[in-house]
């Protein structure tokens, strides 16, 4: 039988990966923009750092995505494949398991005996119901590459986005005196709709979950800039 019976998810699904790859992304980034700041480095020195975590932490929190998945979907499919055989070969047994899950949930009688039967019918539904009572397990279809790939793409992008006042003071050198307020603004910005979009995920209001998420990251930032200012006479 086939152990993996969750459809693909669509890409739509995938937005809890989007936001907290994007959350991290803009957290980190930023908190190396306003270290490097603070202890009154040159511009490149915030391009260099800020590339080199973009790209090196992006990849680790992809792989560590990668990983956690696919540990997840081996350890339920190891589930999944027991409680199978177990079906197959101690019927009996696995029948009075889901009679006490049911009684758990407070059915009595004849509707018990009926959900029993009706459970029991079908080993599909059988085993899905085992997983899920018993266990505690909800498979999703969640790929693990495509998890790792857009927890990256959303780290990179959003990222980036606290380095892109630096990058356009390269072409625009009026932009130069004033480069790190522009990057506290537009990566504010960011916080702002990032942290919105994951009120999507957690179903709370909008505006308190972008305000929590810019204030999440402005105390990252406020901590990378104090520290980098202390530290500023070892550069």
């Amino acid at each position: 039988m086939n152990t993996d019976k969750t459809k693909e998810k669509g890409l739509h699904s995938y937005l809890p990966e989007f936001v907290y790859g994007g959350i991290d992304g803009s957290v980190t980034t930023f908190a190396v923009v306003a270290g490097v700041t603070g202890a009154s480095l040159s511009p490149t020195i915030v391009l260099i750092l800020g590339f080199a975590n973009l790209f090196a932490d992006g990849f680790s929190m992809a792989v560590g995505n990668y990983l956690s998945t696919k540990s997840r979907k081996e350890y339920a499919n190891k589930i999944r494949k027991s409680e199978e055989h177990s079906v197959l070969h101690i019927p009996e047994e696995e029948e009075e398991e889901i009679r006490q899950i049911f009684k758990d949930k407070g059915f009595t009688g004849k509707p018990l005996e009926d959900a029993v039967e009706i459970i029991t019918s079908n080993q599909e539904i059988w085993v899905d119901t085992m997983m899920k009572d018993e266990f505690g397990i909800f498979e999703d279809g969640t790929s693990p590459f495509k998890s790792a790939l857009v927890t990256f793409v959303s780290f990179n992008i959003v990222g980036f986005i606290p380095l892109l006042a630096y990058v356009l003071s390269y072409f625009f050198t009026s932009l130069s005196e004033d480069v790190f307020t522009l990057s506290i603004v537009l990566t504010s910005v960011a916080f702002f709709i990032v942290g919105s979009v994951k009120a999507a995920i957690v179903d709370t209001r909008w505006y308190m979950s972008g305000i929590e998420t810019l204030l999440i990251g402005g105390v990252a930032a406020v901590i990378a800039y104090v520290v980098g200012y202390v530290l500023r006479g070892l550069a």
